[in-house]
């Protein structure tokens, strides 16, 4: 395995349930050490792609590699790499939270010396090293979810896949989650998150692939997601006071197509064509012209904006599949 590999590289996948289509031509890659957030509306196709990448259900079509391994031809490598943690998943509830994960470190094959060993660091990374001998169903969903997150940790998985980890849980417990998770990346894991949180995304994400209706419509970096590939641009220009000549003066520049004022406050929302307008020149037209710049920049999109941008409104239609994708579905790539 090459260190110059992506962590995840997805081509050309399909999958179908019967003849509904699911996703269709999905391709998009994963740096390592990256956290990527997986962002799209219900039945975009994000939990079979989660499914895909976890060895649970094999691709019908295209090419899906964890690591350089092929997801079909050696998942039981890719499961030593991965730790998958899905949206829904089920506790020993009658077990302590280090019964249960010692449980799976047994799993794992661990002897005595190395469960304890393993146990007590994902309970003190989770920060629950004071709940260890408490019943899990007397657990808050909060710290059950704190205690799946350990569980997935146990086998020192290099690539973590989240399905809406801090779903139900309080502002406070989302905040501790994402402080755990930015811990992980500093250990050299890669993150590979879906939720509908967008703003927390935005914050704690290197790079983002956005799915609607089975295709990508967005992979990439979250710098790259804020500047527009749009042939024009915007920008906003503030001043210090209001100035009516500067509005006619920025009109004059070649390119602009529209200078609108979108506050009370004295700003200009300037809009021009990439290739035609240099911003410097803007900007100088609005200093020989007297005024006093406050702030001058663009106005970039946010997660929050490019998603409503980029995915369709309204309860997506039904995909119907080709009849030579419709084929049956087989979980783990089973030999």
């Amino acid at each position: 395995m090459s260190a110059n590999l992506p962590t995840i590289e997805i081509s050309e996948l399909y999958h179908a349930y019967k003849r509904q289509q699911a996703v269709r031509g999905v391709s998009f890659t994963v740096e390592n050490g990256a956290i990527h957030g997986f962002v799209g509306p219900n039945g975009a196709g994000k939990t079979t792609t989660l499914k895909i990448l976890a060895t649970l259900l094999r691709p019908q079509r295209g090419s899906v590699r964890v690591f350089g391994l092929d997801v079909v031809a050696d998942y039981k490598n890719v499961r030593r790499k991965i730790g998958f943690m899905p949206d829904h998943f089920s506790l020993y509830r009658q077990m302590t939270v280090q019964e249960y994960l010692d449980f799976f470190a047994a799993a794992y094959g661990m002897n005595l010396l190395e469960r304890t060993r393993v146990v007590g660091d994902v309970l003190a990374l989770t920060d629950m090293e004071g709940r260890r001998n408490d019943l899990i169903k007397g657990l808050s969903r909060g710290m059950q979810q704190r205690v799946g997150l350990a569980r997935v940790l146990v086998h020192d998985p290099t690539l973590l896949l989240l399905d809406e980890p801090a779903s139900g849980l309080d502002p406070r417990a989302r905040i501790e989650l994402m402080d755990i998770l930015r811990e992980l990346q500093r250990m050299g894991k890669t993150i590979f998150i879906s939720s509908h949180i967008l703003s927390e995304l935005a914050q704690l994400c290197d790079s983002v692939t956005i799915l609607d209706r089975g295709l990508v419509r967005y992979s990439g970096s979250m710098s790259g997601l804020n500047q527009s590939d749009s042939e024009t641009a915007d920008y906003l220009l503030t001043l210090a006071e209001e100035q009516p000549v500067i509005e006619a003066a920025l009109r004059k520049v070649g390119g602009v197509i529209e200078v609108t004022k979108p506050a009370k406050a004295p700003q200009y929302r300037i809009n021009f064509h990439r290739k035609e307008t240099d911003p410097n020149l803007l900007l100088r037209a609005a200093l020989d012209n007297g005024a006093q710049v406050l702030g001058f920049q663009e106005m970039v999109r946010h997660l929050n904006q490019a998603f409503m941008d980029l995915t369709e409104p309204g309860v997506p239609p039904v995909m119907q599949a080709p009849v030579e994708s419709a084929l049956p579905s087989n979980p783990g790539g089973a030999e």
